[in-house]
């Protein structure tokens, strides 16, 4: 989306009203962390009837009780999308010629029926040693981390080399909704220009035992785009079925479609990370990891890795029908059929490539595949800067020490895009490490692991002061 400048409208953060926040003695801050978590957490941002402008104030309202002066705090919503508003917060430097880093979160979630949940998604839940909620993890973990880490900061009197800037923006879980990292890189660029930003995406992983595996980082994303596929016919009464049957027409297009399989390809990222995972796993595993690098198209070596669906998605472009609708009466032959098709594309592919080849699976000239708007960019992976990998590498040695580091895909998405693609190469380092299962995202019962977020805590207060010194 393209807005004009003079759409903006900015909510005065004088305006907002300071709570009297209580004294934190504890020494590392926790109590003062956790209460800035539950608050964030337990403010519906959900599209349908949340709030991320409001997300935004109290999260400025705690750094400006914190110290901040007005001048370095910018909560921002446009005229069209007042409730999906959020927060651009500055720490100043000593002057280094050296850009700033840009602090990356989305504050808003994906939808939660209560009636389904086991616990209210909307009241943060700490039991047997996880935090239950919508948005426990994704990604307000990020955001309270960040949040957090800029008050601690003031508080301490730190000043760093460089700037630190943070960005809690809305949008980034529903495509086609405001999206306020793609506004900023797109309309005000000189609030996040930086060096590069550190966002969600890449994670710890965790083994059935709970034992860390791994420490991702993510160096790049894959594309998401939804395309559509629609069949037609002239319809008629049921009484009197014709072979004609736009129903019918569309069960055989993704018949045809659900036996599409896309190459395997590699990028560097994606390369170093099964080269490296090979030598962790061993065994048949690690020799056709190895095995696939060499020769993408080794079928016995692609069978075994590929059963994992996590590394079927990263090895490979992938699509899949997601929402159907057909028919307009119980009592009347289908006139229209639509799908739509959920594809996450590997970076570098065009998007039109992709469509051409859903086009070719389904090899029907009546029923076409078209892209729905808007496209998502078509960013490039940004190299992996030293500097980076060094802070982590230093970091992770104290807070995880013994947890190798991988350069990762995701396969899902996030405002990372916009950044990049804009000029701000975004790097998904969360410092959290996750179950094997995951943290149940965007579904039932999503949760983090109290120690998990605790320590990615620790991990961003050392890792962004380590960024912001060189």
């Amino acid at each position: 989306m393209h807005l004009k400048h003079s759409l903006l409208a900015f909510t005065a953060v004088l305006a907002i009203s300071v709570p009297a926040f209580a004294a934190d003695t504890s020494g590392d801050g926790e109590p003062a962390f956790r209460a800035t978590y539950k608050e964030l957490v337990e403010t519906n941002t959900t599209l349908s009837v949340g709030n991320c402008t409001l997300a935004a104030e109290r999260m400025a309202a705690r750094l400006k009780a914190a110290g901040y002066p007005d001048a370095d705090l910018r909560v921002f919503s446009v005229p069209e999308h007042p409730k999906e508003g959020g927060l651009v917060a500055i720490l100043h430097g000593k002057g280094s010629k050296k850009k700033p880093i840009l602090l990356l979160a989305h504050i808003d979630v994906v939808e939660a029926n209560r009636a389904d949940w086991t616990r209210d998604p909307f009241t943060l839940v700490e039991e047997d040693g996880y935090f239950y909620a919508r948005g426990a993890q994704d990604d307000k973990a990020m955001a309270a981390i960040f949040t957090d880490l800029l008050i601690r900061y003031r508080q301490e009197g730190y000043t760093p080399k460089r700037d630190i800037k943070m960005a809690l923006t809305c949008g980034e879980e529903t495509s086609g909704a405001f999206n306020g990292a793609e506004y900023l890189a797109q309309n005000h660029k000189d609030w996040v220009d930086a060096a590069y930003a550190i966002n969600e995406g890449g994670s710890g992983e965790l083994d059935e035992n709970g034992k860390r595996v791994t420490f991702g980082v993510q160096a790049a994303e894959k594309v998401y785009q939804d395309f559509r596929i629609e069949t037609t016919n002239p319809g008629g009464h049921s009484s009197q079925p014709v072979a004609a049957n736009a129903i019918y027409d569309m069960a055989s297009d993704l018949t045809k479609l659900s036996a599409l399989e896309f190459p395997v390809e590699f990028n560097d990222t994606t390369r170093a990370y099964f080269t490296r995972m090979a030598a962790i796993k061993g065994g048949d595993i690690g020799a056709a990891m190895l095995a696939l690098v060499k020769d993408t198209t080794d079928a016995k070596a692609n069978a075994i890795v590929s059963a994992d669906k996590k590394w079927h998605s990263m090895l490979r472009t992938t699509c899949v029908a997601t929402m159907i609708n057909g028919g307009h009466a119980t009592n009347a032959l289908p006139q229209r059929t639509t799908t739509n098709i959920n594809c996450r594309i590997l970076p570098g592919t065009p998007i039109e490539s992709v469509r051409a080849t859903l086009d070719q699976a389904i090899g029907d000239p009546n029923n076409h595949v078209t892209i729905v708007e808007p496209r998502s960019p078509a960013t490039p992976v940004p190299a992996l800067s030293p500097e980076i990998m060094a802070a982590v590498e230093s970091v992770s040695a104290k807070i995880y020490p013994g947890t190798p580091i991988l350069p990762t895909m995701s396969t899902g998405a996030t405002d990372g895009i916009y950044m990049t693609a804009g000029g701000i190469p975004t790097y998904g380092i969360s410092g959290i490490f996750v179950d094997k299962d995951g943290s149940h995202a965007h579904g039932l019962n999503e949760r983090i692991r109290v120690q998990s977020l605790m320590d990615g805590r620790r991990f961003h207060y050392q890792f962004v002061k380590t960024l912001a010194d060189q």
